[in-house]
């Protein structure tokens, strides 16, 4: 209820946009099990809309392009990050999208860069990227705001260094830092310059409690 209405700005952005063969779902790692770097090369994820099917062709692909990703499961089984998505996908293609889902608990900068040089390498044209995190967690909602928007902006300028830094110096405590920049990174060699911020709003939006909010934006990143 309070993440929805702005995550659907980005998949309205992707329905206009076609069909894509595969998406790639990136996401933090809250529960500390499994792997540093996680991802599922077989199987299907299923929610009450059906069954989703990994791409295990291009998930193999990603893997053999970086020494740091593991084929792991436990990663996923209590990880909500990368699920939340799938009900989006699967309203818009009707479950004829593949999936490769990627779980990150190291959340560094050489290693969102490495996993995102992977999924550069091994993507096709007909993939599309969908990284998954929350902004600022559990701050009064203008404070949220003003610490968002900066992370925002070098997000939208596709600058992984100054994300970094503000987040360690203005403590901005988005969860899915890392496979944002990994997005960023494989963006980047993509050809892509800048990003479009689609919608921002706070779980305050939602319910007017504006003590302790969390926020939320949507972005999208084009290929010319």
């Amino acid at each position: 209820m309070y993440s929805g209405p702005v995550a659907a700005h980005s998949y309205l952005a992707l329905a206009e946009d076609g069909v894509p063969a595969t998406a790639i779902i990136l996401g933090p790692n809250h529960t500390g099990v499994g792997s540093g770097v996680s991802l599922m090369t077989e199987g299907a994820w299923e929610t009450p809309l059906g069954r989703v099917e990994i791409d295990s062709e291009l998930a193999a692909k990603i893997q053999k392009a970086s020494a740091i990703i593991d084929t792991d499961e436990e990663a996923h089984r209590h990880e909500h990050s990368l699920e939340v998505q799938l009900p989006f996908l699967q309203y818009l293609y009707q479950n004829s999208v593949k999936i490769v889902p990627i779980c990150l608990m190291m959340q560094d900068l050489a290693t969102a860069a490495e996993v995102g040089d992977a999924i550069a390498k091994a993507a096709t044209p007909s993939t599309v990227i969908v990284a998954s995190t929350d902004m600022t967690h559990y701050e009064p909602h203008a404070a949220a705001q003003t610490k968002d928007r900066k992370a925002i902006d070098a997000i939208l300028a596709l600058d992984e260094e100054k994300l970094y830094r503000l987040i360690r110096s203005e403590n901005i405590t988005m969860c899915g830092y890392g496979p944002v920049t990994a997005l960023m990174r494989t963006a980047k060699l993509s050809q892509v310059t800048e990003g479009t911020l689609l919608s921002y709003h706070t779980s305050g939006d939602i319910t007017h409690e504006l003590d302790a909010v969390v926020g939320y934006a949507a972005i999208q990143f084009a290929r010319q």
